[in-house]
C-alpha cells in the first residue's frame, strides 16, 4: 500500500456520524453560499458575524476552507454510497442557501403558497445537488491513489459537476464556487482560464488542505516539509508571474477618451411594474423625463423598463422619446429595455439602441431565456399557471448578436441572467476589431426583493469584467446599478431600492484576454477534457492499486 495514498486516512478526528454528520456538512455548505456574498452588514448588530466581511463582499478563504471540509468529510466516509449522501447534504445547502430568494418571487409576487413555494427552492436544490453526489461517490471509488493526484482528481470531478450544472436542462451555474474569487489571490487567474478554471484551482487548494491535513493526523511528526514547501513555493512564482501579466492589462482604445454614461433606476416596486393604473404609468413618465432631460453621451435604462409592448404604449410616445437620440446630428445614443413582437410572430426580451441619424434602431434579443420566467419547460405548464406572474415562452435570439458601435466603443448588451454565461459571452470576442469594448447589462432583479440576489449579481457581473478585462455598465431596476471598469472594480453605484440617476464615464478596453480567445474558438470543451484526463488516468490508477 502506498503510504501516501488517502486511503490511509484512519484519523482518530472528530467524525459526527449519522444525521449529525450531515447537519455538520450542510452548515458547511451554508458557508459555501455565504462566501460568494457576504449576507451579514457590517455594524449591524453584534459580534463576530458582522466583522467578518461587509455586506454582500465574496469571501474567498471561506469558500476554500468550507469546500476543505467536505473533503475531509469524504475521505473519512466508510463507503462510496455515504460519500455520495455526504456530498449530497453539502451542495443542497450550499445550492438553497445561495438562491433561497427565489422563495420571493414565487410567493411574495406569484402567489405560490409558502410551503409549496419552500418545496420548490428544496427540489431544485436537491436536483442540482445530485451532480455533487455522483462525483462524490466517484470520488471516493477512486481516490486509492496518490495524495498529489488525489487532489487533481477532486477538482476535476468537482469542476465536472459545475460544468454539469451550467450546460444541462439549459444550465443553471448561479453560484458556482469560483465567484468567491472575484477579489483575493485567485482573481489573477479569471483572464486566463474563466470562473470555472478558477473554481478549479479552489477545489484543488482545499482538497489539497484536507489531505495535508489528514497525512498529519495519520502520521503525527512523519509528515514531510520538503514537498510542501516545494509545491508552496511553486505556487507563488505561478501565482507572481500571472499578477505581473495582469498588470500588463487591455489597453483603452487609442485616441478614446471614453463615454460619459447615466444609468437610469426606475426602482418600480415588482408588484405593481406590470400594472396598468400604477407602475407602468410612473415608468413611462420617469424614464420618459431622464431620457428627455440627459446630457450624456450614453443613456442606459434596465431591461423592460418601458414595461408594454410598443403596439400598447400612448400613440407618438416611443417617437418622443427617442427623438433627442435619433435626430440628425445628435450626440447622444441610449440603450433601452423594451419587449418586442406580437401573438403571431413571438415574442423577444430586447434591448433596442436609439442614435443619431438611424432609420432603424439597433436591437438586441435575450439568448440566454429563464426556465420558467422567460420559457416553460416541457411537463411544467402546471406549475407556472399556479403563480399569478406574467410568464411565457419569448423567441431566443441569436448567440454573438452584433455590438452596438458609437462614439469610438463597442456596447455589447446582455440582458440579466445572460451574464452568468462567460461562455456565450465569449462569441462576442471572434475578432479584435470587432470585439465589444464595454459590456452593457440591463437587468430587474425586483422579483427577488431586497436580498443578497442583488449582491451576488453583481459579483457575476465583476466576473465577467476580470474573464474579458472589460468595464461593465449595470442599469437595473432596484439595483445593483454600478459602473465596473476592466479590473471588476465598482467605481461608482447607486444605493439599491432608490429612484435615482447615476451619472459616470467609461473607458472601453481593446484586444482580447487568453481566457476570450481560447474560449471563442473552442468553448468549455477544452476544461471538459481536461478534467475528463484526469479522472481517467486515477481510474486506472487506481485499479492498478486494487489489483
Amino acid at each position: 500500500m502506498n503510504p501516501n495514498a488517502v486511503t490511509s486516512v484512519r484519523s482518530p478526528a472528530f467524525r459526527p456520524q449519522g444525521w449529525l454528520g450531515v447537519l455538520l456538512l450542510a452548515v458547511a455548505g451554508a458557508l459555501q453560499a455565504f462566501s460568494l456574498a457576504w449576507p451579514w452588514a457590517r455594524g449591524q448588530g453584534d459580534g463576530w458575524l458582522t466583522m467578518v466581511g461587509g455586506y454582500g463582499r465574496p469571501l474567498w478563504w471561506l469558500q476554500i476552507l468550507s469546500l476543505a471540509v467536505l473533503v475531509h468529510a469524504l475521505l473519512l466516509a466508510p463507503t462510496a454510497s455515504r460519500a455520495a449522501l455526504r456530498g449530497w447534504a453539502f451542495a443542497t445547502a450550499w445550492l438553497a442557501a445561495t438562491f433561497w430568494w427565489l422563495f420571493i418571487s414565487m410567493h411574495t409576487y406569484g402567489g405560490l403558497a409558502a410551503p409549496l413555494a419552500v418545496a420548490a427552492v428544496l427540489a431544485l436544490a436537491a436536483f442540482l445537488g445530485g451532480y455533487y453526489a455522483i462525483v462524490s461517490w466517484f470520488f471516493k471509488r477512486i481516490s486509492h491513489v496518490p495524495s498529489a493526484l488525489a487532489a487533481m482528481v477532486f477538482a476535476a470531478l468537482w469542476t465536472l459537476a459545475e460544468l454539469a450544472r451550467g450546460w444541462l436542462w439549459t444550465g443553471f451555474p448561479w453560484g458556482a464556487g469560483g465567484y468567491a474569487h472575484v477579489e483575493g489571490p485567485l482573481s489573477v487567474l479569471p483572464r486566463w482560464i474563466g470562473v470555472y478554471g478558477t473554481g478549479f484551482v479552489a477545489a484543488w487548494i482545499a482538497a489539497w488542505l484536507a489531505l495535508l491535513v489528514g497525512r498529519a493526523r495519520v502520521q503525527p511528526g512523519k509528515l514531510h516539509l520538503k514537498p510542501v514547501l516545494a509545491s508552496l513555493a511553486a505556487l507563488v512564482l505561478v501565482w507572481g508571474g500571472l499578477w505581473w501579466a495582469r498588470s500588463e492589462s487591455l489597453q483603452a482604445p487609442a485616441g478614446q477618451p471614453g463615454l460619459s454614461v447615466e444609468l437610469l433606476q426606475g426602482n418600480i416596486p415588482q408588484d405593481e411594474k406590470f400594472e396598468l393604473g400604477s407602475g407602468v404609468i410612473v415608468a413611462l413618465r420617469w424614464y420618459a423625463q431622464q431620457l428627455h432631460d440627459s446630457k450624456a453621451q450614453l443613456v442606459v435604462a434596465p431591461e423592460t423598463a418601458i414595461p408594454l409592448l410598443p403596439q400598447q404604449l400612448p400613440a407618438d410616445y416611443l417617437d418622443f422619446v427617442r427623438q433627442p437620440f435619433v435626430k440628425s446630428g445628435g450626440r447622444q445614443a441610449a440603450l433601452i429595455g423594451i419587449p418586442l413582437g406580437n401573438l403571431e410572430a413571438g415574442y423577444t426580451n430586447t434591448v433596442e439602441g436609439w442614435m443619431p441619424g438611424q432609420t432603424q434602431p439597433y436591437q438586441y434579443d435575450k439568448h440566454h431565456l429563464v426556465p420558467f420566467g422567460e420559457f416553460i419547460p416541457p411537463m411544467f405548464r402546471w406549475f407556472t399557471d399556479l403563480m399569478n406572474i406574467p410568464l411565457g415562452d419569448f423567441n431566443r435570439g441569436a448567440l454573438g448578436q452584433a455590438s452596438m458601435s458609437w462614439a469610438g466603443e463597442h456596447l455589447s448588451p446582455n440582458i440579466c441572467y445572460e451574464d452568468l454565461f462567460g461562455e456565450e459571452l465569449a462569441a462576442h470576442f471572434g475578432s479584435a476589431s470587432t470585439a465589444p469594448t464595454v459590456l452593457v447589462n440591463l437587468s430587474n432583479i425586483g422579483w427577488f426583493g431586497d436580498s443578497v440576489a442583488i449582491d451576488q449579481h453583481l459579483n457575476i457581473s465583476r466576473m465577467r469584467a476580470l474573464e474579458f478585462e472589460r468595464p461593465m455598465l449595470r442599469a437595473t431596476n432596484t439595483g445593483a446599478t454600478v459602473v465596473i471598469d476592466h479590473k471588476a472594480r465598482v467605481v461608482s453605484a447607486l444605493a439599491p431600492f432608490e429612484r435615482a440617476v447615476l451619472s459616470a464615464r467609461v473607458q472601453g478596453r481593446e484586444g482580447m484576454t487568453p481566457y476570450a480567445r481560447w474560449v471563442h474558438a473552442l468553448g468549455l470543451v477544452p476544461l471538459t477534457l481536461l478534467c475528463l484526463l484526469i479522472c481517467g488516468v486515477a481510474w486506472l490508477g487506481a485499479r492498478r492499486m486494487r489489483g
